[in-house]
């Protein structure tokens, strides 16, 4: 699976540095490193909903999905509801 973070210019002023070192923490700390690409991207042209991320390529065979919102105080909680239940495995176990 791809997950895209946009580092635009309005994305990068709303914290996309932190939300990358955010998500790079969360694919460690729920041992998924080897099932999640991270990608710097450009603009998806949603800049009022920013920071945004896609996720592409699901292992689940679901849709790509737009993950807006989000910040270093919720990555987790995004990363959780929006990006791991697309690899198809079984829930974590809250850490």
């Amino acid at each position: 699976m791809i997950v895209k973070i946009c580092i635009g210019s309005s994305c990068h002023l709303k914290g996309s540095y932190d939300v990358v070192q955010g998500m790079r923490d969360m694919l460690k700390k729920y041992d998924v490193e080897d099932l999640v690409e991270l990608q710097a991207s450009f603009c998806f042209g949603q800049c009022a909903d920013g920071v945004v991320m896609r996720a592409e390529e699901a292992l689940d065979g679901s849709e790509d999905v737009f993950v807006r919102g989000v910040n270093k105080d919720n990555v987790e909680q995004k990363f959780l509801t929006e990006v791991y239940p697309k690899l198809g495995l079984p829930a974590p176990e809250m850490q």
